[in-house]
């Protein structure tokens, strides 16, 4: 079997272009002919892979879908929008009024926005533990329970479960485990392995390269048997293991327009090219920037799963083969000392994001959580003193120097 990077630059759809180009065409358009009235019937019908629309399916897209496929080692892929659209199909095809959802609070906002805001007032009902316990997680699930959802490193907590004895609790109660991995990526967590069935992804981040482009992915692992899903009964009998993506494709998906476009699709297959290369700069750059700033007097406190005072350390050397991701979390004195040692970078981007091939610093609390209020933020783990550090590939050297003379303008902290 090929190697990670040799499966990103070769697989995916293996036949010569009519032209011999070396890599797959962007198929930019809406809707595909059909050879006949028949044709079009059987296509419609799920009989024939065919394409008919972009909407539901499109060359490009589902040549990037392969590739990840090969990549995860999942039983199917569905390319959508944005990491967001992946998550919101997949509660969608999952969950009904009535069901609930568990969760930690412990989440990116938008993530925690979509469950308690905007999927709540539909009748969702959503639970929160603590994924750090998979008693308290047992304890949570009943007949209504749905799904369970975390992330592989939460963002921006950075607090890391264990994913086996979770995913372990999920299948004695037979509820499928929803995972987002785009922190680690299948590059660093190979989420099959541990018994996540749905892996998803936001691919504007690490797989797009340089944040090109908005992308999500949805990779259904082939680990749950969808007829013990409720909403998925019915599929399950026609489908068998695909249930979820056939009823992703003919409803959720079709019906909310959640498509990928297929010129994001050609710039996200570009960047899975290079995801190893990238990561692996990240995450030595993230390491090397978390020891450092553990050793700086003016910071208070350092955040990262790669340092071995990390209390999540052991378990992320495990699970990620002694890999920690690209962002680290550190605390200075209070909020004015934080927003002047971002506004005195010169190098390191203010902005949101993270994975970008760009370093990109801010302040949690006042942007990405800034609709929620300070007792949520305190239940989320959001501190009004943190700085989220997404560390980009950058030589070593610059990224230290612009932290060390930020950092030099801020006033030295008080107290203990």
């Amino acid at each position: 079997m090929r190697g990670f990077t040799s499966t990103a630059i070769h697989g995916g759809l293996n036949q010569a272009d009519q032209y011999g180009a070396l890599r797959f065409p962007v198929y930019d358009g809406a809707a595909f002919g059909a050879e006949s009235a028949l044709a079009l019937e059987q296509a419609f019908a799920g009989r024939s892979p065919a394409h008919t629309y972009s909407r539901i399916t499109n060359p490009t897209v589902a040549d990037l879908e392969r590739r990840l496929r090969e990549l995860a080692g999942g039983l199917a892929v569905i390319g959508l929008a944005s990491g967001m659209a992946a998550i919101t199909s997949v509660i969608l095809a999952l969950c009904e009024a009535g069901s609930n959802l568990i969760t930690s609070r412990h989440l990116f906002g938008n993530t925690l926005s979509l469950f308690a805001k905007t999927l709540q007032p539909w009748g969702l009902e959503t639970r929160y533990v603590s994924m750090l316990e998979p008693a308290s997680l047992a304890r949570a699930i009943d007949s209504q329970t749905r799904a369970i959802f975390l992330e592989t490193i939460t963002n921006p907590q950075l607090e890391v479960a264990d994913i086996k004895a979770l995913a372990e609790v999920a299948a004695a109660h037979g509820v499928p485990l929803l995972l987002d991995n785009t922190v680690a990526t299948p590059y660093l967590f190979q989420s099959r392995e541990y018994g996540v069935a749905v892996e998803l992804l936001s691919a504007t981040k690490y797989i797009s390269g340089g944040a090109t482009c908005l992308g999500g992915l949805l990779i259904d692992n082939g680990t749950y048997d969808w007829s013990r899903a409720p909403k998925l009964a019915r599929e399950a009998e026609k489908y068998g293991p695909l249930a979820l993506v056939a009823s992703l494709r003919r409803e959720v998906y079709r019906n909310t327009g959640a498509c990928l476009a297929p010129h994001n699709a050609y710039l996200l297959s570009l960047g899975l090219e290079t995801l190893a290369l990238r990561v692996e700069r990240s995450c030595a750059n993230a390491l090397a920037l978390a020891e450092y700033l553990a050793r700086h007097p003016r910071v208070r406190g350092v955040n990262y799963p790669g340092l071995a005072t990390d209390a999540g350390h052991r378990l992320a050397a495990a699970q990620f083969n002694h890999r920690f991701g690209g962002i680290l979390t550190f605390d200075l004195d209070g909020k004015e000392e934080c927003f002047r040692f971002l506004d005195r970078l010169r190098m390191i981007q203010r902005a949101t994001n993270i994975n970008d091939n760009k370093s990109l610093a801010l302040h949690p609390a006042s942007t990405i959580f800034a609709e929620y209020g300070e007792i949520e933020r305190r239940a989320m783990g959001i501190r009004p003193t943190m700085v989220r550090l997404a560390v980009g590939i950058e030589d070593l050297e610059d990224l230290l120097a612009d932290l060390d003379q930020a950092l030099a303008a801020a006033p030295q902290p008080t107290g203990p």
